[in-house]
């Protein structure tokens, strides 16, 4: 009889715990809510191996394909990746770097000390002209990252005039002796870098008055060249920043606000990046999901300002930090990239996603060899990692119409604390499929979640996965294709109602039409 009501009770547990997992989807969309691609944004700065032996190779380079010494197979697995936009060339480097230094012939050009990462010496081979080609390549849009605190109101004036500028200037003319006839017509600007920190160590209303300076010169009376002009944001929760910003800046000179948020254990101890713990998984995502709540304080405050939601909340930095690999450079922030990554990368872009009325730019911190990497390259050698699976993946969410997922989910537990297992988010494109993007970020349990469809009839659904069987594992040189994509045969339609299996720790996006 004992053995009878302990397994009533565990049944009756599992199916409680499941009974947790539900979902509605809103199928109706509103035709001005649009998920922005450029949430799908990426940023290389010059840090570590991100530029020099990521990006760019040099034009002499016999060993590696390359245009103009751009690596060849990086060209091709960003274009599939479908990037929007790229930040360049930081990140806290970015105040300390004087555009002119990179333009001209390249044996004439100075070098520079990378007192923000190593110590290194840059011989300022890659510059603006090597980065707005490279983004041509790339097709996508460039952010340049304005030098404001230890460049001038000028410098950066002369710099939007260099790319943007068709008509008859020095810089315009400084530009075509440099072998560029046309404009680039560079659209994305920051003023600043972290004007809190590591640019320039400001209050915020000091920074207003020096944004609302520089932003004058760069657009004029009128803003005729219509530049996005983004202002250096708040610090993870710092709520005042963004407050002083809003109140004292006008909004018709304010493209966006800046957030940075790192999913850090702690900035003291960060903790390895492949061979971690549980624990150590758990406080990563722990502080990845508290971007949820960042998102909400930092837009109740803007909405206080700007309640028609004319300013973007750019999240311009955002991805895992953890210790460097052994053995490297602990200024070159180069760290291995495991299904963690993939867990943080999709349930962010589902915050992202669900506030894309206020969100509509952001960049993974970084693209190359630094941070939460999609790629990582040694020599010759390239690989994917889990990261950029999901990226791509999730870009089926580029553009597309927003659509309402309220997710009920279980708890995934760590002693006294728990986090929601499932998170969710969806969309419908153009071509009138139905996406959905969902994460269980339990690394031992998978989780069934029934989904309500409200507003429309499918017929059919398919998917893809990216799962493996521990949250260390990751894709090396050797084995580059150790994680992958897979096909998803765990969805099931009936009705308006759709049955979802989730693997443990595993990212799944959905098809329906």
């Amino acid at each position: 009889m004992k053995k009878r009501l302990l397994s009533f009770l565990f049944f009756f547990a599992s199916l409680s715990a499941y009974a947790q997992n539900t979902a509605t989807l809103s199928a109706q969309t509103n035709p001005e809510r649009v998920i922005s691609r450029h949430i799908y944004g990426h940023f290389a700065e010059h840090l570590g191996r991100s530029i020099y032996g990521g990006f760019y190779v040099g034009e002499d380079n016999k060993k590696i394909p390359n245009t103009a010494g751009v690596r060849n197979d990086v060209v091709e697995a960003l274009k599939r990746l479908k990037v929007p936009n790229l930040r360049w060339p930081g990140g806290c480097f970015a105040d300390t770097y004087h555009w002119k230094d990179g333009i001209g012939p390249k044996e004439n050009r100075p070098t520079i000390v990378n007192t923000w990462w190593g110590g290194v010496t840059e011989n300022n081979s890659f510059g603006t002209h090597d980065f707005l080609n490279m983004c041509e390549l790339l097709g996508t849009e460039p952010y340049l990252a304005g030098n404001m605190a230890s460049g001038t109101v000028q410098e950066l004036m002369d710099w939007v005039q260099y790319v943007n500028f068709e008509g008859e200037s020095p810089m315009s003319k400084l530009r075509k002796e440099n072998g560029r006839e046309k404009p680039w017509n560079v659209k994305f600007w920051g003023v600043g870098n972290e004007a809190w920190g590591c640019g320039g160590n400001m209050t915020p209303d000091y920074y207003a008055n020096e944004y609302r300076k520089y932003a004058t010169f760069m657009a004029g009376w009128t803003n005729e060249n219509n530049l996005f002009r983004i202002a250096s944001g708040a610090n993870s929760a710092d709520y005042n920043w963004t407050e002083v910003l809003m109140k004292n800046i006008p909004h018709n000179m304010l493209g966006g606000v800046a957030l940075h948020h790192y999913a850090v254990i702690d900035w003291n101890k960060k903790g390895p990046s492949k061979d971690f713990t549980e624990q150590h998984y758990f406080a990563t995502m722990k502080s990845a999901l508290f971007m949820e709540e960042l998102v909400n304080k930092h837009t109740a405050i803007m909405d206080k300002y700007d309640p028609k939601k004319t300013v973007a909340l750019v999240v311009d930095e955002w991805g895992g930090w953890y210790e460097v690999d052994p053995g490297t450079n602990p200024g070159f922030l180069y760290q291995q990239n495991t299904m963690r990554d993939a867990m943080i990368a999709g349930v962010t872009l589902n915050i992202f996603n669900n506030h894309s009325d206020r969100i509509r730019m952001a960049n993974l911190a970084q693209a190359i060899n630094v941070l939460q990497a999609v790629i990582l390259t040694d020599e010759e050698k390239m690989l994917l990692t889990p990261t950029y699976h999901v990226m791509e993946m999730y870009n089926v969410h580029q553009d597309a119409f927003y659509l309402p997922l309220t997710v009920k989910s279980a708890d995934y537990t760590m002693g006294n604390d728990k986090l929601p297992a499932v998170s969710g988010s969806a969309s419908k494109d153009k071509n009138g499929a139905t996406h959905i993007t969902l994460v269980n970020i339990d690394p031992k349990k998978g989780q069934d979640i029934t989904v309500s469809i409200d507003g429309a009839k499918f017929k059919s659904v398919n998917g893809r996965v990216l799962t493996s069987k521990n949250i260390q594992d990751h894709n090396t040189f050797d084995k580059p294709d150790n994680i992958k994509p897979a096909n998803f045969k765990g969805a099931n339609l009936k009705g308006n109602n759709l049955t979802v299996k989730l693997p443990a720790c595993s990212v799944v996006v959905l098809e329906l039409k």
